[in-house]
């Protein structure tokens, strides 16, 4: 069974892309807890990320670390914090979110509704940052 994740890669389900290479995709999560807050995935299912190959585990990264240049480029913030929870969706996902305190990693505050216009143009504003 696919996972959400593995459907949005696919174009089953839309999504506001940010990057994709041949190995990974990012897009702005739908229910964020900050503006430009974005999702990173590996294109192939793996549940745990810990349980990729570390070489796959180290593209990744790599991948996410020119993503959060791109968000740190189009979104005012001090930093993008990297958080890996996992529990959401059984596909591995690293969360980069635009922060200017640490406060704003909290995902029990309540989560961003955005007009999917504003969404179109955070996506399309961090894909220019991206180098």
């Amino acid at each position: 069974m696919s996972t959400i994740f593995t459907k949005i890669v696919k174009g089953e389900i839309p999504s506001y892309k940010v990057a994709e290479s041949d190995r990974f995709y990012a897009f702005l999560d739908i229910n964020p807890i900050t503006k430009g807050h974005t999702l990173v995935i590996p294109k192939s299912e793996t549940d745990y990320i810990f349980d990729m190959e570390s070489n796959e585990l180290s593209d990744m990264v790599v991948f996410a670390q020119k993503v959060a240049i791109g968000i740190k480029a189009a979104i005012p913030c001090k930093r993008v914090g990297v958080a890996v929870l996992g529990l959401e969706v059984p596909h591995a996902h690293i969360h980069l979110i635009p922060i200017n305190s640490e406060s704003d990693m909290d995902f029990r505050k309540p989560k961003l509704r955005l007009e999917g216009e504003e969404m179109a143009s955070i996506a399309a504003s961090i894909s220019a940052g991206i180098k």
